[in-house]
């Protein structure tokens, strides 16, 4: 049988898109909520924000209390900033050494009996261990502080975004543990804008697309947003995929939690799909 092979030929297949035109129903939301927890166990001692209140990244929240925190830091600060034993182990190595150096010369002479001289070696041998011991001893007491150091600072649970508190949980006097969540942040910088589209729309919106977003009444406006995620699963159920906008917010003008209308600024048109014919016997 004779194989007859077709050239191959692109084949555009055409799939019924449509470009986005009119408003589509969104939502606007922080792009994180945050449940505040804590590192360690402790009394809570003191709210440092209240509910509403704007806080930035790096800022002090709560503190719990710290009073044994404290001295255990101070404890260790003294003993990092000691070189008491550094010093005399210093001393004792020199003194050893000019014991060495001047029995060498009186052995050079056979002055001095090989065991005085062996005895000297070792001890200097010995005083120069002692000397990189108590350095060593030194270097770890000064760790040991800024573990110590790091772990008071931890006592003040600091924000982890820029954002709202939305909500207190605990008051001062309470026991926190890891479990406990001590308040809740909306991290509103920016905004999520969240729309769902038809399958059909599918290839009309791609990332970095320009769009204009109207929250419902009493807030109003019109506020620029950029397409940030385009989804690439479907919802089979509902034949929709999700697209993710991102909406500055810097001044926390706009609440999360918004119903709004977003429309498109431009569409593109649709990638062509093409495909080639199977061989043909």
């Amino acid at each position: 049988m004779t194989r007859m092979y077709l050239t191959p030929m692109l084949t555009l297949l055409m799939v019924p898109l449509i470009a986005i035109a009119e408003p589509i129903d969104c939502v606007v939301s922080p792009n994180a909520t945050v449940e505040l927890g804590s590192h360690h166990d402790g009394i809570l001692e003191e709210l440092l924000v209240n509910r509403g209140d704007r806080v930035k990244i790096g800022q002090p929240l709560v503190r719990l209390d710290s009073e044994m925190e404290v001295m255990n830091a101070e404890l260790a600060r003294i003993r990092a900033d000691s070189d008491i034993a550094v010093r005399s182990s210093q001393i004792q190595e020199k003194f050893r050494a000019r014991e060495h150096n001047r029995l060498s010369s009186l052995r050079d002479n056979q002055s001095v009996s090989a065991s005085v001289y062996e005895q000297a070696e070792i001890e200097h041998s010995l005083a120069k261990l002692s000397m990189d011991t108590a350095t060593l001893e030194h270097n770890i007491a000064k760790m040991e502080y800024e573990r110590t150091r790091t772990q008071l600072e931890r006592r003040t649970i600091k924000s982890p975004v820029d954002g709202l508190v939305v909500a207190v949980e605990m008051s001062p006097g309470e026991y926190v543990h890891e479990q406990s969540t001590l308040m809740i942040i909306a991290a509103t910088d920016p905004l999520h804008v969240e729309v769902y589209l038809p399958v059909t729309s599918y290839g009309t919106i791609r990332e970095g697309m320009a769009a204009t977003v109207r929250p419902e009444q009493p807030i109003g406006g019109e506020y620029p947003a950029t397409v940030a995620v385009v989804d690439q699963v479907f919802d089979a159920a509902s034949r929709t995929f999700g697209v993710r906008l991102e909406l500055s917010n810097p001044e926390f003008e706009l609440p999360g939690g918004l119903r709004c209308m977003v429309e498109f600024e431009a569409s593109v048109e649709p990638e062509p799909i093409v495909s080639e014919p199977p061989l043909q016997n």
